[in-house]
């Protein structure tokens, strides 16, 4: 049915189409409407056979369905920025037992300072805990990709998060098209756990392993991961089958074929880049896209086939390893690190600052002349940042960067206007 819906809501008719059993709740901007959706149809009895738990903290969210999920209920939780760092004690645990909940991440910018809005790096900070986790470019897709990852954590028995981007995705409204339950049912059989905790055949999940088997626990997960590689393609074919969508898989092509340099991102950014990149096609440029849905496990081979060719690589994302530079740009070189192919990485778009098409087009454009500083910091005020360097170095007792930096915005902001 198709719908003009927030993807907030869309998001949340999807889970409930899953048939959850447990969703365990705590809020957090911007994946609140999420929860207070999926409570209120619990409430109405939309959705059977289902129990909400409104719990005390985000670390006692993913922990619940920890516990639900070993009884053998189909889980679901979701989160963003500092309620993942909350939980990240149990986001490991969840994997580490094998336990196959799925997870939306709103993703929102990580404080100090505080942010309430979209970049990466909560998902980033999980990066290495063994959650499968797939990046969705638009609303449609999520809907799509929440149906994939109920059936891709229960075939593994491994936690998915899905990540899509906070305000861009979660709370903007656009036309969905919710699919009904005999489709849903058609793709996602009824949950039936690897293990299960029962009192008539104990067992211990999670036990103390030491050196001389911690190696080989670790291995496995690793295999899983690998394994995922193969089921992510093969019930995105068949879910485009029962839905008429191309909404899955672990990388999406933009008029790759042939282009001398590629630009490589993941989530909604795409949106924006493609109207620029048909621009500078229509002047002759050869230039295409991609965009990675699964960031973890990471595409390294399908990478590689589609980027072999080409001259260039610009990679743009929104999250940073501080003392490093671009984590999705590391991740490709280590793909690519045989080939001949530049890779430029770009970040931006750090804590919901815009991206618009024609600074893109200016970055491209260097990027192509092999011009861009490595990394390279997107529409970033270096008046700004050396007014602060200034300070330090004259004062001691220089003050609080965030609260300096947002004085000196403001200073510059005025100063233009004049």
């Amino acid at each position: 049915m198709l719908k003009q819906v927030e993807g907030s809501h869309a998001v949340a008719e999807a889970v409930a189409l899953c048939r959850p059993e447990v969703i365990s709740a705590y809020p957090i901007t911007p994946q609140t409407h999420i929860v207070e959706d999926l409570g209120t149809m619990v409430k109405a009895g939309a959705i059977k056979n289902c129990e909400f738990l409104l719990v005390e903290s985000e670390f006692g969210a993913l922990s619940a369905c920890i516990g639900s999920s070993a009884a053998g209920a189909r889980s679901y939780t979701a989160t963003s920025s500092q309620g993942m760092l909350f939980m990240m004690e149990a986001v490991y645990n969840a994997s580490g037992m094998g336990l196959p909940i799925v997870m939306t991440v709103g993703n929102r910018a990580i404080g100090a300072p505080i942010n309430i809005w979209n970049d990466w790096g909560d998902s980033m900070s999980a990066r290495d805990a063994g959650w499968i986790q797939l990046f969705v470019e638009s609303n449609q897709q999520a809907v799509d990709v929440h149906i994939q990852a109920f059936r891709l954590a229960e075939q593994l028995s491994l936690p998915v998060m899905v990540c899509m981007d906070g305000f861009i995705l979660t709370h903007s409204f656009s036309q969905v098209d919710i699919p009904d339950q005999k489709q849903v049912d058609a793709f996602l059989p009824t949950f039936e756990p690897r293990q299960l905790l029962d009192p008539a055949a104990p067992l211990s999940m999670g036990a103390m392993v030491g050196p001389e088997a911690f190696t080989e626990v670790r291995y496995l997960a690793h295999h899983k991961q690998m394994e995922a590689l193969q089921l992510i393609p093969e019930q995105a074919a068949e879910f485009e089958k029962i839905f008429a969508r191309d909404s899955g898989g672990v990388v999406k092509t933009f008029d790759c074929e042939g282009a001398e340099t590629v630009v490589v991102t993941m989530g909604s950014v795409i949106g924006t880049m493609k109207q620029v990149l048909s621009e500078m096609r229509d002047d002759g440029i050869s230039i295409g896209a991609l965009t990675v849905r699964s960031f973890r496990p990471f595409p390294k081979e399908a990478l590689r086939a589609i980027l072999k060719d080409a001259k260039r690589v610009i990679v743009f994302e929104k999250c940073l390893a501080v003392g490093m530079g671009g984590i999705l740009a590391m991740n490709l070189r280590m793909a690519l690190n045989d080939f001949p192919i530049r890779v430029h990485s770009a970040i931006g778009g750090l804590g919901g600052r815009p991206i618009t098409r024609a600074n893109l087009r200016r970055m491209f454009e260097k990027g192509i002349r092999d011009e861009m500083e490595e990394p390279h910091f997107h529409d970033i005020h270096m008046n700004v940042v050396e007014r602060e360097l200034e300070r330090e170095h004259a004062q001691r007792r220089s003050g609080s960067i965030a609260e300096n930096i947002l004085q000196d915005v403001g200073v510059v902001a005025a100063a233009k206007t004049i």
